[in-house]
C-alpha cells in the first residue's frame, strides 16, 4: 500500500487554513485506500520525513515556505515525489507581480498596478480607488480594497507589509475563478461574498462567508476566456497537478481581468477547487488519487 505523508500546518500566516486543508485531504486519501501519515511541518521537517519514510507527499501547505518552492526543494533533495508544482513554478506563482508580468506577456489582460514601498506609497498616494496587497501571501491576508483614496486603511509608520506591496487599480465587477487539473480547465465559479464587499479571509473560510455559483452566471464567451486563460498561465508558469486562477469580470467592459494564480489551492470544506472537481464528476477521494498518481520531483 502506498504511504502518503500529508504535509500541513507550516510556519506561515495561513497555518490554520493549511491544517484544515490537510485534515480534509487525509480523510479523503484514506477513503481512496492510501496509508496516510499527517505531518505538521516545522523546522524539523527533514527529520520527520526520514522517520515517516513516505512513498509520496501530499502538499497541503499554504503561504511562504510551503507554497513558494521552499518545501519543494527539500523534497527534491530527499527524492520524495510530491503533489502540485515544483520549485520554479511555485516561486513564480507565489510572486503576484511576476505572475502578472508573465500573463501580460502571453496576452492575458491584467489589472494595472505596480510595486511600492512605504516611502513611495506616502510620497505619491493613490488618487483613484485601489487595491493594495502583499506580493507573496495568500488567502487575502492584509489585502485592502480602498474605494475612497482619502481614507487610507493604515497610518504612516504602520505599513502592514514586509517590504514592497502590490498596488493595483480597483476593478469593480464579478469575482470568478477557474481550476486547472492536469491539462484540463474544469469550470468557472462565480464568487458572491455574503457579508463583505470582496472575497476576503472571512469570506473564504468562515461558514456561510460566501456563495459559490457554478458554473458562473456569465456568457459562454466569458467562460471560455477564463478557462483558456487559466490553462495558458498554468502552462506558462510550468505548474503541474492543480492550480486555480482568479479573475474579475470588469462590469465596464464585460471582459475578465486576470488577478493571480493559486498553485496550492485550498482543500478545506469550503474550498473552490474540490467543488469544481465535483461539478465535473471527480469526487474528493478521486481528486486525491489523481494528485498522488501524478506526483513527482523536479
Amino acid at each position: 500500500m502506498t504511504k502518503v505523508a500529508v504535509l500541513k500546518g507550516g510556519l506561515s500566516r495561513e497555518r490554520d487554513v493549511s491544517l484544515s486543508s490537510g485534515a480534509a485531504c487525509a480523510v479523503a486519501l484514506k477513503q481512496a485506500g492510501y496509508d496516510v501519515v499527517e505531518i505538521d511541518v516545522g523546522r524539523d521537517i527533514w527529520e520527520k520525513l526520514k522517520e515517516a519514510k513516505p512513498d509520496v507527499c501530499l502538499n497541503a501547505l499554504h503561504g511562504p515556505l510551503g507554497e513558494d518552492g521552499s518545501i519543494q526543494g527539500v523534497l527534491n533533495y530527499l527524492g520524495i515525489p510530491y503533489t502540485h508544482s515544483g520549485v520554479s513554478a511555485s516561486a513564480l506563482a507565489m510572486d503576484k507581480n511576476r505572475t502578472k508580468m508573465i500573463a501580460d506577456d502571453i496576452g492575458i489582460p491584467i489589472a494595472k498596478g505596480k510595486l511600492v514601498n512605504e516611502a513611495e506609497f506616502w510620497a505619491e498616494p493613490p488618487v483613484e480607488p485601489y487595491v493594495i496587497k502583499p506580493v507573496n501571501d495568500g488567502s487575502s491576508i492584509d489585502t485592502f480594497v480602498v474605494r475612497d483614496p482619502a481614507e487610507h486603511p493604515f497610518k504612516k509608520g504602520e505599513w502592514p507589509f514586509k517590504g514592497r506591496a502590490l498596488l493595483e487599480e480597483l476593478i469593480d465587477g464579478t469575482e470568478l475563478t477557474c481550476t486547472v487539473l492536469g491539462d484540463r480547465a474544469l469550470t468557472v465559479t462565480e464568487i458572491v461574498p455574503a457579508k463583505d464587499a470582496f472575497y476576503n479571509y472571512s469570506a473564504k473560510y468562515a461558514p456561510g462567508g460566501s456563495n459559490h455559483i457554478l458554473p458562473a452566471r456569465v456568457s459562454q464567451d466569458v467562460l471560455d476566456t477564463c478557462m483558456s486563460a487559466s490553462l495558458k498561465i498554468h502552462k506558462a508558469l510550468g505548474c503541474r497537478g492543480i492550480s486555480r486562477s482568479d479573475f474579475i469580470l470588469d462590469k465596464r467592459t464585460n471582459k475578465p481581468v486576470f488577478l493571480e494564480v493559486n498553485n496550492q489551492p485550498g482543500m478545506t470544506p469550503t474550498s473552490l477547487a474540490p467543488e469544481q472537481a465535483a461539478h465535473v464528476g471527480i469526487d474528493f477521494p478521486s481528486l486525491m488519487r489523481i494528485l498522488i498518481e501524478n506526483a513527482q520531483t523536479d
